[in-house]
């Protein structure tokens, strides 16, 4: 029997202070197994930077105590230590764990085997959620293969062993490098990783210190542990290089995944030509993220969002928790409009509020400092504010270009938001699937199709 209490702080339904917990005591020993959790899909699925793990434990944790059949419990379990645990507390029998089983589908005998650090802990970012929207098949941020296992033959774990041992350069730590290097590991190749930085990670390492996006770092951090365990696998920081130094190296294949940076002229989603040239007051997320204006005194900042994902909201967090005035601005009729996808949105809108950031929707950015309502033609006036624009991104490929024209090294690819800037699990995937395309000798394999038989069909 499936049974799901209210959503917390909305009217309505069973509580699990009132009738929800009269029913179960009445049907306690009905059931063969209770399946328990919180109703309303977006409550039920929160992504991690909205809940803690084990959050709808408070209104189901009573069913345990009222019945001696099975109970499974959910609440965004990742960790296998708070899942044995509270088995073993007898607070649940059995734990629900799709998304974590969708980021590492060897879950439970990684857990009974004892090789914890070789779990792919899912990250909570719900971008297997948003699939549902658009009837695609299923991603993920953690596990690039999800779905992929029966068209390509992708297995999870293991990618085919090379006949062939090679060396493979791949400049850039970030989510596409870190599983571009892991892939061809796994497939018995010998890596090296350089990043001009002093940090792995690439852009995960610096969004995870963002507020709510500390698990983004368990993208980094499986890859990274994964790498040092092995003697093939060398990593260097503060290790900027050139098109002559890659060539130096001799490397049998070059990968760059070199990322790419937020724009500051304009340019977005709704808007394709800059507005204006980039100028001090203006910041990006990159901006942002690199400490620039940590020690400015508490002012006006606007976050103009042209991106309509994460990013611009967990920025105005940011900047109010700093001491700023925050001004949310976007061109979309929603806040942080994608977000619905996975099933975030009516919480930013929440927290926003909550932290009294000034939201305006259908306004769009028309001039440096000048922003005008789309419904009404009036403009938005604001004084002397600070700009951060969450648009577009440019890919860094100058070096890519560089060596092409070079000629002097016969393998070199790109991967991740070099080729493309796009979400991590698309960089990730793009990491993977480079990887799988150098070790089959640069032959894409095609897509497996399934293919009805029309002459064993009834007529």
């Amino acid at each position: 029997l499936r049974f799901s209490v209210a959503e917390p702080g909305k009217p309505g339904g069973l509580s699990h202070e009132g009738e929800g917990r009269d029913v179960v005591e009445a049907l306690s020993e009905l059931p063969d197994l209770w399946d328990v959790n919180i109703s309303g899909w977006s409550s039920d699925s929160r992504s991690a930077r909205f809940s803690e793990q084990g959050f709808q434990l408070p209104f189901t944790d009573f069913v345990k105590t009222l019945t001696t059949k099975p109970v499974v419990g959910v609440g965004r379990f990742t960790s296998p230590d708070t899942m044995v645990s509270l088995i073993k507390q007898g607070r649940l029998d059995l734990v629900g764990a799709a998304r974590p089983s969708i980021a590492d589908p060897f879950l439970p005998a990684k857990i009974r085997e004892g090789r914890i650090d070789d779990i792919r802990e899912c990250i909570g970012c719900n971008v297997c959620v948003s699939m549902d929207a658009y009837g695609l098949p299923l991603r993920c941020t953690q596990n690039p293969t999800i779905s992929e296992e029966w068209r390509r033959g992708w297995h999870p774990e293991m990618p085919a062993i090379s006949k062939q041992r090679r060396s493979h350069l791949i400049i850039g730590s970030g989510p596409a490098g870190l599983e571009c290097a892991s892939t061809l590991l796994k497939a018995g190749q010998h890596v090296t990783v350089a990043d001009r930085r002093d940090e792995f990670g690439g852009r995960v390492s610096r969004e995870s210190r963002l507020p709510g996006l500390a698990s983004w770092a368990r993208v980094r951090d499986y890859r990274l542990y994964q790498l040092n365990q092995s003697a093939d696998a060398q990593l260097f920081l503060s290790s900027p290089m050139t098109a002559t130094d890659i060539a130096d190296f001799d490397a049998d294949s070059v990968i760059l995944a070199t990322g790419a940076s937020w724009r500051k002229d304009g340019v977005g989603s709704s808007c394709f030509e800059p507005l204006f040239a980039p100028e001090e007051g203006i910041y990006s997320p990159d901006s942002i993220m690199d400490g620039a204006v940590d020690n400015v005194a508490p002012s006006t900042f606007v976050v103009y969002d042209d991106d309509h994902f994460y990013m611009a909201s967990v920025i105005a967090e940011y900047l109010h928790k700093l001491g700023h005035r925050v001004i949310y601005i976007t061109p979309q009729p929603l806040v942080a409009a994608w977000t619905d996808n996975t099933l975030d949105q009516e919480n930013i809108v929440q927290r926003l509020k909550d932290l009294n950031v000034d939201l305006h929707v259908n306004t769009k950015h028309v001039a440096l400092r000048s922003f005008q309502n789309m419904l009404t033609g009036n403009n938005v006036e604001i004084v002397d504010p600070h700009l951060v624009l969450v648009g577009a991104r440019v890919p860094h490929d100058q070096l890519f270009n560089e060596i092409k024209i070079d000629g002097k090294v016969e393998s070199v690819h790109l991967a991740g938001d070099a080729v493309s800037p796009g979400t991590i699990q698309s960089a990730v995937l793009s990491g993977h699937s480079l990887a799988r395309m150098i070790l089959i000798d640069d032959q894409i394999s095609p897509f497996r199709r399934e293919q009805l038989n029309l002459s064993e069909m009834p007529s």
